[in-house]
């Protein structure tokens, strides 16, 4: 195998180019980065740009989805395909020791929306998650020297949640692209036949319970992380909070505005966007992260597991101090933005529901 680096000065300055045209906000906050993680969040962000484009907005199909996996194949063996992307991406998986499984996991996603699945139960939409989300937690856990099973967990828990939310949010946008997220069974027991719903979407009260009770799932799962978020490094806590209740507040939103998800789609201010940066920035100083709030869900076991077992196989180093909180929120933010295929990714607090999430 060979070793980095594969990349060249001109492949970084494509990846960045990339960044500088498709978000402005990323390409101004991964500034502040130390060169090393900017130069992998770059990678990063590219390959999941691509392969999004090319499954999704290029209409693609399981094809575009093997072609992608085989690119994987050369940057993991150190033989990157003939592309600035690829080359800078092969850097970053060996300089981080991102895990295979966690990129492999978007790409699984991405072929069970190529497939057209459904998911019937909340754990079949949990497996969804875990893959186009959770994986996403799971790589910003390695790319923060995260690596105990319990933080791994936690950052799982949190692109799931996440997730969670962008699915209520997006419940009428994804129904009109003839996608249905929702829990099927949930939607038969609402009094909802989910094939009759989908050829004619419409916001009606047995929706809103379906939704209200997904965001509660949601709910129960930013709980879980905040565990996590306190247990990090205290100069990481409050760009990881902010990602949280900036995404949270988007089901709250949507509650406050009677839970309809199909005739709007629910934004978040900017002021109150600033609002919950301050109060990130506050819990990032209060308290111990106190004791751990259980295992993994059985979802994203695999994901815990690639992570902490490439700790241990590759002795991965802990990162050292970023600079500056702006920095690393915005960043933080943008790429999840970026990973989440379906979410839309506007990002805006959290106000807190009962927490019941039952299956």
């Amino acid at each position: 195998m060979s070793k980095p680096p594969f990349s060249r000065p001109a492949d970084s300055a494509a990846c960045r180019e990339l960044i500088r045209g498709g978000s402005k906000s990323f390409f101004l906050a991964s500034l502040l980065l130390p060169e090393p993680v900017r130069e992998a969040a770059y990678a990063v962000y590219g390959f999941c740009r691509l392969s999004d484009d090319a499954v999704d907005v290029d209409g693609g199909d399981l094809a575009a989805v093997s072609r992608l996996r085989a690119r994987l194949d050369g940057a993991y063996a150190g033989t990157p395909a003939r592309e600035p992307i690829d080359r800078a991406l092969a850097d970053a998986v060996f300089n981080f020791a991102v895990p295979r499984a966690t990129l492999d996991a978007l790409l699984e996603g991405l072929e069970w929306d190529a497939q057209g699945r459904t998911y019937e139960t909340l754990s079949d939409v949990y497996a969804y998650a875990a893959r186009v989300a959770g994986s996403v937690g799971a790589m910003m856990a390695a790319l923060l020297g995260a690596r105990t099973p319990d933080l791994v967990a936690r950052a799982c828990d949190l692109g799931v949640a996440m997730q969670l939310t962008n699915i209520a949010r997006d419940v009428g946008e994804d129904a009109r692209a003839g996608r249905l997220y929702l829990p099927r069974a949930w939607m038969r027991e609402a009094g909802l036949d989910p094939g009759t719903w989908l050829a004619k979407p419409v916001f009606n009260p047995q929706l809103a319970q379906v939704v209200e009770r997904l965001l509660r799932c949601a709910d129960d799962l930013y709980v879980r992380a905040d565990r996590g978020i306190a247990g990090l490094d205290r100069p990481y806590r409050p760009a990881i909070f902010a990602a949280r209740h900036l995404y949270a507040e988007i089901g709250a939103r949507l509650e406050q505005q009677g839970l309809d998800c199909v005739s709007r789609r629910t934004s978040v201010p900017l002021g109150r966007k600033t609002q919950l940066v301050l109060l990130a920035a506050r819990r990032a100083h209060q308290g111990s992260p106190g004791s751990s709030c259980g295992p993994a869900l059985a979802e994203t076991r695999f994901l815990v597991e690639a992570v902490t077992h490439e700790a241990a196989r590759t002795n991965a180093p802990r990162l050292g101090r970023r600079a500056g909180i702006g920095g690393d929120l915005a960043w933080l933010i943008d790429l999840f933005s970026a990973l989440q295929w379906r979410a839309g990714a506007k990002v805006g607090p959290l106000i807190q529901r009962p927490t019941a999430c039952v299956d």
